[in-house]
C-alpha cells in the first residue's frame, strides 16, 4: 500500500480464471491456425494469445482503495473519487444480496463496478444532495475490510 491509504485490493482474476483464459487463448491459436505453418497464420495465432491475455489483465487491472488526505478521506474505485463526507451509509452485501443489488432493481443512475468473478461487495448510499447518484455498489474479495477502512474513515484523520 501506498502512504496514506488504509486500504487496496486490485480485482485480478484468480488463478482459475487465469487457467481458463490460458485454455482459451491456445484452442483460439490453433483453431486460427488449421492448415500449412504459414508465417502470417502462425503471426495471427499469437496476435490472437496476446489480445485474449491482454484482456484478462486489462479487466482484472481496477484498483480500489481508501486514502486519507490532510482535509478528507476518499475512495477511490478506479479513476472515480468519493469523499467519504458524502456517504450516508455503508452496507455489505453477502451474494444473493450483491446479485440482486445488480439486477434489475437497480436504480439507473447507480454507480457500480463489479467484476464477474467476485460475487461480494458493498453498497455505499450518498448523502450529497447535488449529485444525482443514489449509491455505489463496489466489488470487493473483503468487503469488511473494506468497510472498516470507510467507516474508520468518519474518524478525524490526523496528518
Amino acid at each position: 500500500m501506498r502512504s496514506g491509504e488504509r486500504y487496496a485490493e486490485r480485482m485480478g482474476l484468480p488463478v482459475a480464471g487465469w487457467l481458463a483464459v490460458t485454455a482459451v487463448a491456445v484452442l483460439a491459436g490453433a483453431l486460427s491456425n488449421f492448415g500449412d505453418m504459414r508465417w502470417w497464420r502462425v503471426a495471427a495465432s499469437v496476435t490472437l494469445m496476446v489480445a485474449v491475455f491482454a484482456g484478462a489483465w486489462w479487466l482484472g487491472r481496477l484498483r480500489v482503495s481508501v486514502e486519507a488526505a490532510v482535509d478528507e478521506v476518499w475512495l477511490h474505485v478506479d479513476d472515480a473519487k468519493l469523499p467519504m463526507s458524502a456517504v450516508a451509509e455503508v452496507q455489505i452485501l453477502e451474494p444473493i444480496a450483491y446479485a440482486d443489488a445488480l439486477g434489475v432493481a437497480q436504480h439507473p443512475l447507480a454507480f457500480a463496478v463489479q467484476r464477474p468473478w467476485i460475487n461480494r461487495g458493498l453498497r455505499i448510499v450518498l448523502d450529497d444532495p447535488d449529485d444525482p447518484t443514489p449509491y455505489w455498489i463496489v466489488a470487493s474479495r473483503r468487503p469488511e475490510r473494506l468497510k472498516a477502512a470507510l467507516t474508520g474513515a468518519r474518524e478525524p484523520v490526523e496528518a
